[in-house]
């Protein structure tokens, strides 16, 4: 009763969802086994302030099909960037979130390698992610990373490296979130 708005982070999605069907103020899914939106409202505020259109960019996911990916399926037809997913076939995303993301217009492409994801792309973003040479791709990953395991140092700490400025941008873009709410 003392709140203007909620945020939560929960292991099961539904647990959100019971949430704000009885909530009187908006409720903002934090992180879910499901979906991380503000994660992804973060890294795309960090790329754009990078310099890029994400209308007809090319992204590449690198890692297992779980909530990050979920969100970035979710959020490639509303910002018109393509997805290059790179996971193997027992680790996939969700096929209705493909589905829909597909008669919204999204570009999914599927591929069970890395390499072939993160060909031609603007920006690699990982989970769990071992250096493939992407070129000149930004890279980004919601951290922690396990240098030496998840990703070679040399890429977390390189030139190409957004994970900070993509770790800052989540008070902001949550911050925005918060405030689009409020004005509702």
């Amino acid at each position: 009763r003392f709140v203007d708005a909620v945020m939560i982070r929960a292991n099961d999605h539904s647990d959100v969802e019971t949430f704000a069907e009885h909530a009187t103020v908006p409720v903002i899914n934090g992180l879910t086994d499901r979906s991380h939106p503000c994660q992804i409202m973060a890294d795309l505020q960090t790329l754009e302030e990078h310099g890029l259109t994400l209308e007809g960019a090319r992204l590449a996911w690198v890692g297992d099909g779980n909530n990050v990916c979920a969100s970035l399926i979710h959020a490639a037809p509303k910002f018109g960037y393509s997805l290059a997913i790179g996971t193997p076939a027992r680790f996939a995303p969700d096929d209705e979130d493909i589905e829909i993301a597909r008669d919204l217009q999204g570009r999914i492409d599927l591929y069970e390698t890395a390499e072939e994801a993160v060909a031609g792309a603007d920006v690699v973003i990982a989970d769990t992610f071992v250096s493939m040479g992407a070129g000149g791709a930004k890279f980004l990953h919601c951290l922690p990373a396990h240098r030496g395991e998840e990703v070679d140092a040399e890429v977390i700490d390189g030139p190409q490296s957004l994970v900070f400025d993509e770790a800052e941008n989540r008070m902001h873009a949550q911050k925005a979130i918060l405030r689009w709410c409020l004005d509702k």
